[in-house]
């Protein structure tokens, strides 16, 4: 009989219908109080100037490339074990991504595997919190001020997670997030840019806007109907300044629907936090017996981790897509975290796999199994998950 524990499920309360709902009673779809009420909230949260919400996670990375003059002829340090929108959004922008290798317990970049990626021609270093453990981003800020790099954060899988008591997306020069529905927090489809400073600020708000100015706001009526934020400056402008476009930009907006859910679902975010680390303490119990499964450091010094998935790496040798289906018959979803990018058909035409020398990566990669991990699973799922994982690992020994 089938289990059916999904690989992830989102958590949404009666209070985020609510919040929906009464923008749905409203003219205000997009560009309304949610947005700034949502941006607000996270940039308290992270006691940073500027949170600009857009329509991804991808979004925010491709704008925020270009908000720091990333372009034709420059390179990007990057993880490889990553999810691929990393490396995407540096070749969107003309750049060349170089991978380069992890950390074998973090699996985050480190100092020293970026220092010996970088090249004359190195513009930045897109660090990723993989899995919400923080990267060394006091190392990896010291190297790039060293270098006269700029640092992107892609802290899209840690929400909440700290470095020395301090929040992770405030350590790089812009800090992007996402709230896809596996995420600690969901906007259903949806990111975030933080910025230190108002030029970054109005430049990010611009490029999500299609390149208008970020000054620049027409009324409702002037727009038959559609709905600039009622509060900005110049709500009176004429309507052809709607039509006006400093600059080449993208429709990067999220709607006031997606911000007052994400809007609730940050004000819930500590009691979130506290159900992942709950459930990926019980499986660290449940996992540690069974014979070369290794599991995810439950802790580090100096962090604080943010459950986002649980990946166990499976023992040397182990067929992992027998794995997946043995857990599969039984109703139980998994899925393979990361499959490295470099490795990707999709890459083949921008890099020769056989010239790049990951060896954590690519040990890593085919072990890597993300087993049922969300804020309500319960200790009977976990259990029955733990005792089909221990089964299926025991008929490949």
């Amino acid at each position: 009989m089938s289990l059916s524990i999904p690989l992830s499920s989102p958590d949404i309360t009666e209070a985020e219908v609510d919040a929906v709902t009464a923008v749905l009673r409203t003219p205000h779809l997009s560009l309304g109080p949610e947005l700034a009420a949502f941006e607000s909230a996270l940039a308290d949260y992270h006691s940073i100037p500027h949170a600009i919400a857009v329509s991804s996670g991808t979004a925010g990375l491709h704008i925020a490339l270009l908000t720091l003059g990333v372009a034709e002829g420059d390179e990007v340090v990057v993880p490889s074990f990553a999810f691929i929108a990393v490396a995407n959004a540096v070749l969107l922008v003309g750049a060349q991504p170089v991978f380069a290798d992890i950390d074998p317990l973090t699996l985050n970049l480190t100092p020293s595997t970026v220092e010996s990626a970088l090249t004359p021609r190195t513009r930045a270093i897109l660090a990723v919190h993989t899995f919400g453990i923080p990267a060394d981003m006091r190392g990896l800020r010291e190297l790039a001020d060293r270098h006269q790099l700029v640092i992107i954060e892609d802290a899209c899988e840690a929400l909440g997670a700290e470095l020395q008591q301090r929040r992770v997306g405030t350590f790089g020069d812009l800090s992007v997030f996402g709230f896809y529905p596996n995420k600690q927090i969901t906007t259903g489809e949806g990111g975030a840019v933080l910025a230190h400073t108002q030029a970054h600020a109005d430049r990010l708000r611009s490029l999500r806007n299609q390149g208008r100015s970020p000054q620049r706001r027409v009324s409702v009526d002037e727009l038959g109907g559609r709905h600039p934020n009622p509060h900005a400056p110049h709500a009176s402008a004429p309507a052809s300044d709607w039509l006006h476009h400093p600059d080449i930009g993208f429709n990067y907006r999220l709607s006031e629907m997606a911000c007052a859910l994400g809007r609730v679902q940050l004000s819930r975010l500590d009691d979130i936090l506290t159900l992942r680390r709950s459930a990926a303490e019980r499986y660290q119990a449940l996992l540690s017996d069974i014979p070369g499964l290794e599991l995810p450091p439950l802790t580090l010094p100096v962090c604080t981790i943010s459950w986002f998935v649980y990946v166990v790496r499976l023992p040397q040798g182990t067929d992992r897509a027998r794995i997946q289906d043995l857990l599969a018959n039984l109703g139980i979803a998994t899925s393979t975290y990361f499959a490295p990018i470099h490795q990707q058909p999709a890459w083949r035409e921008y890099i020769a796999p056989a010239s790049t020398f990951l060896p954590v990566t690519e040990s890593m990669g085919p072990r890597t199994l993300a087993i049922p991990f969300f804020n309500r699973i319960t200790a009977h799922q976990q259990q029955q998950v733990a005792a089909a994982l221990r089964e299926a690992i025991s008929l490949q020994a």
